[in-house]
């Protein structure tokens, strides 16, 4: 929109003058074009910022790989969410509304939305929107009734992008700290689909990417919960089970100099002779301890989520959010390894934490390049750009580490490789189909064919990342407060039921006060 000066005559004198242009002004303001340029120069504060922190900032252990980590990512999200999108116009939440008052006389309707957003659904986008089909009881189903309160009839509704100040944080800060979409109109596919209440609602129509049906598991076994009760009994077992395993695989762990950094040193001689005496062996058993390192804080760490705002927030406080069917598993099924080999492990079983914010960057080049999105250059492209954001992601993790690392050639060139083991698995696939042998095998051959591939496979270029994990000193951050195995004298020498010893957090003193603030 342009401020085009009046024709001469036009106006009595320059206080009108004036008092157009501020209406004019305001009328940008409104139509949000200065906030959609504005997104450039906000993301290019983003990489500086965050280019400096990984530019001068070290730390040991996890700490030091968290620092490049989250750095990293702030740029790859930011760059998700404000430059490969507009987040005024593509995206919009699930938000729920409650009846409080109608009048079917004037077909006006009194609204109230959950406990966070306080916003009138007449008015969630700026628009007034019809909601006259709200007086049909047809429309408003028993199981769509507020948990909170059953005699007040609720129902699901988008929100896109909200006129306050203060519901605009409240979206805003949803947007930005839900990573896999979840209760969003781009929740990612790997897991399940919005419950029934959303879906029969007349409001959410097919233009808002809704499925045709509600599934409680997704394709590749992410499990949505029923019920509060049995999501957070699972997660409370799942917490539980995982700090007793991070004990264990700490004892274990420190008792092996390889995962000190000493990444040439035999394995511990109390181990049985099958694994000290085959380097095959204790490789395999270096690589299982790294896995199990690997996913289990994470798992442990996903299960802490629905705890607290599912089991101590709650709708009363935060509405929807607390709602069960926002909290699907993390990861999925192994089951998706048999059936699909290494593009079921990274695209399946693994966490797909990331994954938006990966294939980000593809699904706008396809736009500008006019590509269809299912065809074979769309699926080589995105396999590329996901894999190559994940190495930076990780490469960037081990650069900020104080140990000396191989970011490069060691977790980029592992990320970098996998699109070559899933492309070679896919052509093996296709030639065993092209000469009638692939149909002819059963379906558990087929299944123990993909789970040889993959394992093999990560025998062979899994070295790259676990051995920098080593080689960083990743190992030797402590991961629990208290241990039951060292309390009872497992444990090394001296080390008791307490783990987290010397100063966890403190307050560092810089020369200027910019470079002063918490030191972990």
């Amino acid at each position: 929109m342009t401020l085009s000066f009046p024709k001469n005559g036009s106006l009595a004198n320059y206080r009108e003058l004036v008092r157009l242009y501020e209406a004019r002004h305001g009328a940008v303001i409104a139509s949000g074009e200065v906030v959609h340029y504005a997104r450039y120069p906000v993301f290019a504060l983003v990489i500086y910022f965050s280019v400096s922190a990984i530019r001068e900032c070290r730390s040991s252990a996890a700490i030091g790989y968290g620092i490049g980590l989250l750095n990293a990512w702030s740029i790859l999200w930011s760059s998700a969410l404000v430059i490969f999108h507009d987040a005024r116009k593509d995206f919009k939440r699930v938000e729920k509304i409650e009846v409080v008052h109608l009048d079917i006389r004037e077909e006006k309707f009194a609204l109230s939305s959950s406990p966070t957003s306080k916003w009138r659904a007449t008015e969630s986008n700026g628009d007034k929107q019809s909601l006259r089909n709200r007086g049909d009881k047809k429309s408003s189903p028993q199981n769509n009734r507020d948990p909170l309160n059953e005699d007040v009839p609720s129902t699901y509704t988008w929100q896109s992008l909200p006129t306050t100040l203060s519901h605009r944080l409240d979206w805003t800060a949803d947007l930005v700290s839900n990573f896999r979409g979840t209760g969003w109109n781009f929740q990612i596919s790997s897991i399940p689909t919005f419950p029934l209440p959303i879906l029969h609602d007349p409001r959410n129509s097919s233009k808002a990417g809704l499925p045709a049906k509600s599934l409680s598991a997704s394709s590749t076994g992410n499990t949505r919960y029923p019920t509060p009760r049995s999501l957070l009994l699972n997660k409370l077992s799942t917490f539980l089970l995982g700090y007793l395993a991070l004990d264990t695989l700490k004892v274990l762990l420190m008792k092996d100099p390889y995962f000190w950094g000493i990444m040439d040193s035999p394995p511990p001689s109390y181990l049985p002779s099958i694994i000290t005496s085959s380097s095959t062996n204790t490789h395999t058993y270096r690589l299982v301890l790294s896995l199990l390192g690997t996913y289990t804080p994470l798992q442990t760490i996903f299960a802490m989520g629905p705890l607290f705002f599912v089991g101590l927030v709650g709708p009363r406080y935060i509405g929807v959010r607390a709602e069960v069917w926002q909290y699907p598993d993390m990861y999925g099924s192994y089951k998706t390894v048999f059936a699909k080999g290494l593009a079921g492990w990274w695209g399946g079983w693994w966490h797909q934490t990331f994954r938006f914010a990966f294939e980000a960057p593809s699904k706008w080049l396809e736009g500008k390049l006019g590509w269809e999105k299912r065809s074979a250059k769309s699926k080589v492209l995105a396999l590329l750009v996901a894999f190559g954001c994940s190495g930076c992601l990780h490469a960037t993790a081990s650069y900020t580490m104080w140990t000396p690392t191989h970011p490069i050639g060691g977790p980029f060139r592992f990320f970098a490789l996998q699109p070559v083991g899933i492309g070679a698995q896919m052509l093996g696939a296709g030639l065993l189909s092209k000469i009638g042998l692939r149909d002819k095998l059963p379906r558990w051959v087929r299944g123990l064919g993909n789970f040889v591939f993959v394992h093999v496979w990560f025998y062979y270029t899994a070295p790259f990342l676990t051995d920098d994990f080593a080689r960083g000193g990743i190992w030797l951050f402590e991961p629990v407060p208290i241990s039951l195995w060292r309390g009872l004298g497992w444990g090394l020498e001296g080390e008791g039921w307490w783990c987290w010893h010397g100063q966890i957090v403190s307050w560092w003193w810089g020369k200027r006060w910019w470079q002063s603030g918490l030191a972990f």
